[in-house]
């Protein structure tokens, strides 16, 4: 992966250390407002939330592991993905029960906290995994373009999709999907460090 990857990693993991000690503060309270505004009700970005439903994630998971496990006979590939999607459930799980922010207040909304969204961490952290192991198997670089760019618009939209149905503060995606690449981008290195090892 290139050098640049690596920067912007940096840069989302300070956007999300920001986010986690202002997101009660005025300013991003006004903001969060104002986009739950624009987006609160969108029947058409809603849809997009079942792709991130935690058994979608847990299904296409297993199947990916299958795939690289039996066909591909890749046990490092294997050990990625549990790092990334596995690992990467239990950072949320955790980052959830630190900070215990309450869900914005609507009717019949969910028990769990809100901070940071479960749905655009994971969401991300599953379609960039994919994305990034199978442009690395076709080698096509127009085609390994084409993965990517499905992958971030898809992940884009699952996190507006949680605004749109009121589970979730803008906040609260944007630091999903800031934590999510970081992480991603932590189990990128891992995997790729035997080559860089060779390289050397």
């Amino acid at each position: 992966m290139k050098k640049e990857a690596y920067f912007s990693a940096l840069i989302t993991l300070a956007v999300f250390a920001i986010i986690s000690l202002n997101y009660n503060s005025a300013s991003l309270e006004v903001l969060d407002a104002k986009i739950q505004s624009l987006l609160r009700g969108n029947e058409m970005i809603i849809l997009f939330h079942y792709l991130g439903e935690t058994r979608f994630i847990v299904m296409i998971t297993i199947l990916l592991l299958l795939f690289l496990w039996i066909w591909k006979k890749s046990y490092r590939s294997v050990l990625f993905v549990l790092l990334s999607i596995g690992v990467g459930n239990g950072i949320n799980q955790l980052l959830k029960h630190y900070f215990e922010r309450p869900r914005p207040d609507i009717a019949d909304q969910l028990i769990t906290y809100s901070f940071p969204s479960g749905h655009s961490q994971m969401g991300l952290l599953y379609l960039f995994t994919l994305a990034y192991l199978f442009s690395n198997m076709i080698g096509s670089r127009k085609k390994a373009m084409t993965i990517w760019s499905i992958a971030i618009v898809l992940a884009f939209f699952i996190g507006l999709a949680r605004i749109a149905e009121g589970r979730h503060f803008p906040t609260d995606v944007l630091a999903g999907w800031s934590i999510g690449y970081s992480w991603f981008i932590i189990c990128v290195l891992w995997y790729e460090s035997p080559k860089r090892w060779r390289k050397k």
